[in-house]
């Protein structure tokens, strides 16, 4: 049997992803006011569906060859929302919103889930450390490009605007409601100020 090529995505984002799990955070930064995050430190990665497509086509007409992890190169969550923020905000003034980065245990301890309630975030250690660090040389090195965060935000804020009323009163479809968020950074504060 002849070889072939397995393009292998992690999470894909961009306009017109109607799971809105990356979509999430640009879409809360532009709420603005307190916002629930995970640990600032905690790796992200994904890749743009445009810049997805457009590799994949040019993998088909060169007929390359072999396995590709089609990812972006991993940044932490607290540079994913800083581009949230500014994409939010393009004046590039200071953002309304409020990053509160809770630690893993609290999350854990009050039954956050990974990448449903805070989407894009799996924990970076235990059993899913790897997770948001697969290695991507092998298709950089075939082509595979990234258009920044910040881009990718920007552009994910404009298709929404144009999305239906009734879909954008509905909030997005993955993350945290504004209630159970609410009710999270209450206990954050609460911990916080016990510890502090």
């Amino acid at each position: 049997a002849g070889r072939c090529s397995v393009i292998r995505p992690g999470l894909i984002a961009g306009p017109g992803d109607e799971t809105d799990r990356f979509s999430y955070w640009p879409l809360r930064a532009a709420l603005g006011g307190d916002a629930l995050a995970p640990p600032a430190d905690n790796p992200a990665s994904w890749i743009d569906a445009r810049d997805l497509a457009e590799w994949t086509i040019r993998v088909a007409e060169q007929r390359l060859l072999g396995d590709f992890n089609a990812v972006g190169d991993a940044i932490s969550l607290q540079d994913l929302l800083a581009a949230a923020t500014r994409a939010a905000t393009p004046s590039h003034a200071e953002a309304s919103v409020r990053w509160q980065h809770a630690p893993a245990a609290f999350l854990e301890a009050n039954k956050v889930a990974p990448w449903s309630d805070l989407p894009v975030w799996v924990p970076g250690s235990g059993e899913t450390a790897g997770f948001h660090r697969r290695r991507n040389q092998r298709a950089k090195s075939a082509g595979l490009s990234f258009r920044g965060a910040e881009q990718t935000c920007a552009d994910v804020l404009a298709w929404w605007a144009k999305l239906p009323e009734a879909r954008r009163l509905a909030g997005p479809r993955a993350g945290l409601k504004a209630d159970r968020e609410r009710e999270l950074l209450a206990l954050l504060q609460v911990r916080s100020a016990t510890q502090g």
